[in-house]
C-alpha cells in the first residue's frame, strides 16, 4: 500500500494580464486541517478578489470552490492537478488579485490550472509506504556501485559513515528488499552482505 503526498507547504505567484495568482499547496492530517488552512488565508488574503480552493482527503471527501469566478474555471482545474498526480491529503488555495483585463473562462482556467500545478512543483511529491531499513558495509571502491543498485531498486540513500570501510544506511520499498539483498551478493561475489535493522511507515520524496 502507497500513496502520495506534497513533501512540505509551497507557495508560487503568477501574473497573468495583470491579475496576479498566489497559489498554495500544504500537506493536511484530514478536512478539518484543509478547511482551518482556506480560512487562514482567507483572513490573510481578505483584500483579494477571489481565493479558489479545493482539498483531496485520503480515504474522505474531495471538495472545492470557484469563491465568484465563473463556474468550472477554478476549483475543478486546480483539484484535477491533484488527481492527475494521484496526491491526496492535501489542500490548494489560488488566491486573485483582480488586475483590471478580463481573462475570459479559457484564460482563468490555464492561470488556475497554472498555479496549483506550480505550487505542488514548489512543494514536492512524496511517496508514503512501508520501507525497510537496511545497513550495508562497503568498502570504499564498491560505494558509488551501490549507491546505483540502491536507486535502481526504487531505494533512498541515508547516513553514510565513512571509517575503515563505508558503512551506508539506505531505505528500500518493501518488495524490493529481498531482490536487492540477492543483487548486491551476486555483484560482489558474496562480498557484501546487506543486512536488515528494522522497517517503518513514512513518507519519502520520489
Amino acid at each position: 500500500m502507497e500513496y502520495y503526498i506534497p513533501t512540505h507547504a509551497a507557495e508560487c505567484e503568477l501574473t497573468e494580464k495583470r491579475s496576479r495568482f498566489i497559489g498554495r499547496v500544504w500537506p493536511v492530517s484530514g478536512e478539518e486541517e484543509a478547511r482551518a488552512r482556506i480560512e487562514e488565508t482567507k483572513k490573510r488574503r481578505y483584500d483579494a478578489r477571489h481565493n479558489c480552493w479545493c482539498y483531496r482527503i485520503r480515504g474522505g471527501p474531495e471538495r472545492y470552490s470557484d469563491d465568484g469566478e465563473p463556474q468550472g474555471t477554478a476549483g475543478q482545474p486546480m483539484l484535477n492537478v491533484f488527481q492527475r498526480e494521484a496526491v491526496e491529503d492535501v489542500c490548494c488555495v489560488v488566491t486573485r488579485y483582480f488586475g483590471g483585463v478580463l481573462l475570459g473562462a479559457g484564460g482563468l482556467v490555464r492561470a488556475y490550472t497554472q498555479s496549483a500545478k506550480d505550487a505542488l512543483d514548489a512543494a514536492g511529491i512524496s511517496v508514503v509506504r512501508r520501507w525497510i531499513e537496511v545497513e550495508i558495509p562497503c568498502p570504499y571502491p564498491l560505494f558509488e556501485r551501490v549507491k546505483l543498485e540502491i536507486e535502481h531498486a526504487g531505494g533512498v540513500l541515508g547516513q553514510v559513515d565513512y571509517g575503515a570501510q563505508v558503512l551506508i544506511c539506505a531505505l528500500l520499498p518493501e518488495a524490493g528488499a529481498e531482490p536487492f539483498a540477492a543483487r548486491i551478493t551476486e555483484i560482489t561475489a558474496g562480498q557484501l552482505a546487506p543486512r536488515t535493522v528494522g522497517e517503518s511507515f513514512r513518507p519519502v520524496p520520489r
